[in-house]
């Protein structure tokens, strides 16, 4: 357990490194990627997951990264064993990716003016702020994310091609699928560790000239998440994956 603890440490790090990183990227002043666009941020969090899962791997995880998925594979093996071990984890990760993409940029942050392209580099936020609306948004992504990842592993797509060692590209292609279908709502967390993570990062380091850390949205990229992550669970269950 301690091993899988580790693997999914080291993989939520790298996920937040590089998936923060690109937003940091390309919101931030005197970037070279700055303005990139929204191809870029998806592309690079697509990466990021694929980069992330396999980090995991390596170190002994299950490359889940997400508290979102641990509760979805719990619910659908019947095993809570891991959720206690792993989402702690999982948290802890994305703080210390959080915090690195903070020293990584750090000169940029004096120059950009704007507190809330700041926060961005950390945390989500919706594009209209509506909280139903919005963890709605969160609870539909996170169940194709779930859901899919489902069907990725499953016994049927196994038997019938390589599925299970691209694995990591899937999941990451994925991921790349949901941000450029769905992320425009709520800038698609679908996984409570990568936002709350950074946004308590957000709210303890040195940011010049930052405000708040929005706490009266964050509740929806967690509750949604954990909800779509549920249902997928009990749907992949049900189906027999």
């Amino acid at each position: 357990m301690q091993t899988g603890v580790f693997g999914e440490f080291m993989g939520t790090m790298v996920l937040i490194l590089m998936g923060n990183g690109v937003v940091a990227n390309v919101v931030l002043k005197k970037s070279k990627a700055e303005g990139a666009g929204w191809m870029v941020i998806a592309t690079g969090w697509a990466l990021a997951v694929m980069a992330g899962v396999f980090t995991s791997i390596a170190c002994g995880g299950e490359g889940h990264l997400n508290p979102a998925v641990t509760l979805g594979a719990a619910v659908t093996s019947g095993n809570f064993g891991k959720v206690a071990w792993y989402i702690p984890a999982q948290l802890a990760g994305a703080i210390a990716g959080a915090c690195l993409v903070w020293l990584h940029y750090l000169p940029h942050w004096r120059e950009t003016p704007e507190a809330d392209l700041k926060l961005a580099c950390f945390c989500t936020a919706p594009a209209i702020r509506k909280p139903w609306a919005n963890l709605l948004s969160e609870i539909i992504g996170t169940f194709v994310l779930v859901l899919v990842a489902g069907a990725i592993f499953s016994k049927a797509v196994a038997a019938a091609g390589p599925a299970a060692g691209l694995g990591p590209y899937l999941v990451g292609s994925l991921v790349w699928g949901i941000g450029l279908s769905l992320g425009g709502t709520t800038g698609y967390a679908i996984n409570p560790a990568r936002d709350l993570g950074p946004r308590i990062a957000h709210a303890f380091l040195p940011i010049p000239k930052k405000q708040g850390s929005d706490w009266g949205y964050a509740a929806v990229p967690i509750v949604g998440p954990l909800l779509g992550g549920t249902l997928a669970g009990l749907f992949v269950r049900l189906a027999h994956f």
